[in-house]
This record gives C-alpha cells, sequence and structure tokens, in this order.
C-alpha cells in the first residue's frame, strides 16, 4: 500500500459556519503550534474537550468577542492536529475579527476542504469517508443524508474492505501455485479458488446495486417536458412541483424560456425543466426558447412527451420524437379530463390529467423506475462517479480472470488489478492530483 503524504504541520483558519447571520458562529484553528495562538487570543490554552467560556482578545488586550472555545488535542479531533474551535456570536463582522485576529497569530486560511483532507492525511478518515463529510453538507433530501451518514460512518469502506481482504487471500492462493508449480497439490482446485471467485463476484454486484442507488440520491434525475404548445407542459410541471412554478394560460407559446424546478420522489432528487412549445414560429424570442428546449433535452436524464390525449402521437410529435437523442423517453397522453379516458400505464405510454391529477402518480413511479430506483432500505451507499467507475472496473478485471483461469500468470494479474481498483475508492492508491481535485469541491472551514 502506498502511504498518502502527511498533512503540513502550519496553522490553518476558517469560519466554520454557513455565511450570514446567525446565533452562534465557529471560527476553527488547526495545527501542531496552537498552544501560543490559544494564549494569545483567549490568555490560555483551555483544558482539552471542555467548553470554557471566555473572551476572545485583540492585539491591544481589548475584547472582539465572549463565547466558548473548544480545544481538542492531537490525534483526539475531527483532523487528528490540535484543534481550537472558538464558538461566538454569529455576525460576519465579528467572525471575520476573530479570524482576522488568528490570521494575525501565525495561522493562514484555510483551503476549501482542507481540514477533512488532514483528517484523512492524518488516518482519522478514509477517502470514502472525507467524500461522504460534503455529501453530507449537500444531501437534498432525507434519504440521501442518511445515505451519507452510513458512508461516513464506514459501512461503504467496510463493504470495500471485506472485498480486498477477500482479493487478497484468493491472490495468496494463485501466487502459492505459480510460485510451487512442482507440487502436487493443486491449491487451486483444493481451496475451492475459483468458488470463491464466484462469492466475490456475488458480493460485488451487491455493492455496485447498492452504489448505484447512493449515486442516484445524490446526483439525482434530470426531467425535460417537451411537447407542441398548449399540450399542459406547465400544468404538469406545477403538478410535479407542487406550486404555481410556471405560468399557466391558454395562449399558445406562454412559456419562452426553460423553467426549472427540484421536486422529491421517494427521496431520489428530479431536476424538472419545462421547456417552449415545440412548433414553426416566426417570433425571434419564442425561436431562442424552442433552441434552448433542445439544448435542455440533449442534457436531460429523461425526456417527457407531452400529447393531447384527444388526438394522440400525431405527425409533429413522431418529428419531435425522431430528434430525441439516446434518452429515455416516456409519452404522456394529458388532458383526460376531457377525454373523459381512465388514468394508466401502458408501456412507456402515461394517460393523465395535469390539470386535475390524475395519473400523476403513474407518472412518478415510471419517472423512478427510469431512473433505474430500487428501495434498498437502510443499503445505499453514498457514491460519485468515481466510485462507480472504480467498481466497474474491478468487476471487468474479474471477467477477465475468470476467462484467463487456464493462463494463472493472468489470472492473478487480474485479481490485482482489481484490488488496485477497489483501493482507490478508500483511498489506499490515490494520485495527489485526484485529491486536489476531490478536496478543492468542499466548502470553506470543512
Amino acid at each position: 500500500m502506498i502511504n498518502p503524504p502527511q498533512a503540513r504541520p502550519d496553522l490553518i483558519a476558517a469560519i466554520a459556519t454557513a455565511p450570514g447571520r446567525g446565533g452562534v458562529g465557529v471560527v476553527r484553528v488547526s495545527g501542531a503550534e496552537i498552544a501560543p495562538l490559544a494564549t494569545a487570543i483567549l490568555g490560555r490554552l483551555p483544558e482539552p474537550r471542555r467548553a470554557t467560556y471566555t473572551r476572545f482578545l485583540d492585539r491591544d488586550g481589548e475584547v472582539l468577542d465572549e463565547g466558548i472555545a473548544l480545544y481538542f488535542a492531537a490525534p483526539h479531533s475531527f483532523t487528528g492536529e490540535h484543534v481550537l474551535e472558538l464558538q461566538g456570536h454569529g455576525g460576519p463582522v465579528v467572525l471575520n475579527l476573530i479570524l482576522q485576529r488568528c490570521v494575525e497569530l501565525g495561522a493562514r486560511l484555510a483551503a476549501p476542504g482542507e481540514f477533512t483532507r488532514r483528517a484523512y492525511l492524518n488516518g482519522k478518515l478514509d477517502l470514502a469517508q472525507a467524500e461522504a463529510v460534503a455529501d453530507l453538507i449537500d444531501a437534498a433530501s432525507g434519504e440521501a443524508a442518511r445515505s451519507a451518514v452510513r458512508s461516513l460512518s464506514g459501512a461503504f469502506s467496510a463493504r470495500i474492505a471485506e472485498l480486498v481482504e477477500a482479493l487478497t487471500r484468493l491472490r495468496m492462493l494463485v501466487e502459492a501455485t505459480l510460485d510451487f508449480p512442482e507440487e502436487e497439490i493443486d491449491f487451486l482446485r483444493d481451496a475451492d479458488a475459483f468458488g470463491r471467485l464466484d462469492a466475490i463476484d456475488a458480493s460485488l454486484r451487491a455493492v455496485r446495486s447498492q452504489a448505484r442507488q447512493g449515486a442516484l440520491l445524490r446526483e439525482g434525475l434530470t426531467v425535460v417536458l417537451i411537447g407542441q404548445p398548449n399540450v399542459g407542459k406547465s400544468s404538469l410541471m406545477n403538478q410535479l412541483a407542487g406550486f404555481e412554478a410556471a405560468i399557466v394560460t391558454e395562449i399558445a407559446g406562454t412559456t419562452r424560456d426553460t423553467v426549472r424546478e427540484a421536486i422529491q420522489i421517494q427521496g431520489v432528487p428530479l431536476h424538472i425543466i419545462d421547456t417552449a412549445g415545440l412548433r414553426d414560429t416566426d417570433d425571434a424570442v419564442e425561436k431562442i426558447g424552442i433552441a434552448r428546449t433542445w439544448d435542455a433535452v440533449g442534457k436531460a436524464d429523461v425526456a417527457l412527451l407531452l400529447v393531447d390525449a384527444a388526438h394522440g402521437v400525431g405527425e409533429r410529435e413522431v418529428a419531435i420524437l425522431q430528434r430525441l437523442p439516446g434518452v429515455a423517453r416516456l409519452t404522456l397522453h394529458n388532458k383526460i379530463d376531457v377525454t373523459l379516458d381512465a388514468p394508466r400505464a401502458v408501456g412507456d405510454e402515461i394517460w393523465l390529467s395535469a390539470k386535475t391529477g390524475a395519473g400523476v402518480e403513474l407518472l412518478r413511479e415510471k419517472l423512478l423506475e427510469a431512473a433505474g430506483w430500487q428501495a434498498v432500505g437502510e443499503g445505499a451507499f453514498m457514491a460519485r462517479a468515481r466510485h462507480l467507475d472504480a467498481l466497474g472496473r474491478a468487476a471487468g478485471h474479474l471477467a477477465a480472470a475468470r476467462a484467463a483461469a487456464a493462463q494463472l500468470e493472468l489470472f492473478a494479474e487480474e485479481l490485482r488489478l482489481a484490488q488496485a481498483a477497489l483501493s482507490e475508492i478508500t483511498g489506499e492508491f490515490t494520485a495527489d492530483d485526484l485529491l486536489g481535485e476531490i478536496f478543492s469541491k468542499f466548502c470553506i472551514g470543512k
């Protein structure tokens, strides 16, 4: 295993609470030489792990603020270093005065995610857990938050560690066979090596399924509403959003630009985009809106084509369908409140009323199905694209190992590559430039 580089010992400081005004604000400092800073700003170094009510002093001994000081001695802290947290009043001016005082005393302003990066470099978190910190902060639903907490607590990392350990044991058997070919004992047969490979493959498939659900909770699904003018796109947007997010009138072409709204279905974030009606027009503004519609379609995960249930899919709708890229699509027959059709779903077609809401629940179910959502209960891990990529590469190497079973050198190498891919997830093998990219997306102070 390649050990990660050690964190720099210098002092870093940042405001750790969200921007704006609040009852309490926190300035966090981390580093090796924290005692002189604490003595200068507080008059003494507080007792470790005990809340101390005190005053925060400027260079002249004047009071900047008063509040709670918390000192965590290394290695018993979030970063693994000495950490001092100054909890004062949550006004931006006073918090910046405290932060400036810390900088005067030798700290530097922390980079985004630097506290969590130090926690990773000092062995307090692995990389998957560190990423879960940011995912928990950014969680868009209760389900996403719970999934992030599971990853932060180490559940995802533990499953990866189990897979890596199983691969290590299997590799030992294969290497023993390679090292002692003259032995009469067939190590692979007697140890059921291919049965072990089957078990690893099955476990990996389960982890990939759980990770895909977590990635869906994190990223969500982009859904675009398209169709001719006045087929009810804006009404459906409002029905899904639960309020009037888009203007609805009887005038064709009311929607001139894309309207975006975020909703949740069973905790899965959906980014709904209402678009301008697709038709031939001489209106310059409407033409711009139609161009933006096609741009939104190109970036969508699912396209919902609305048609009037009275006439169904006609030549214009067929022309729209022919222009759709390789994106999942559903055809919605709207206005069944007028045609008196019953709400129903047949294949990728749904009959509904955006006005009354009849059949909209069928649409919600179909959207989850299109997203690939499966109710996995408490089993989803918050996962990122790089995690899914690493899991996919590991699965590919296991398949290649199975195909190369007759050539033990290739078999052993594919197992090694599968193990290396899995180890990237927790950071056992991680390039420094990847670390920089990951932690740069964190908020400052975390």
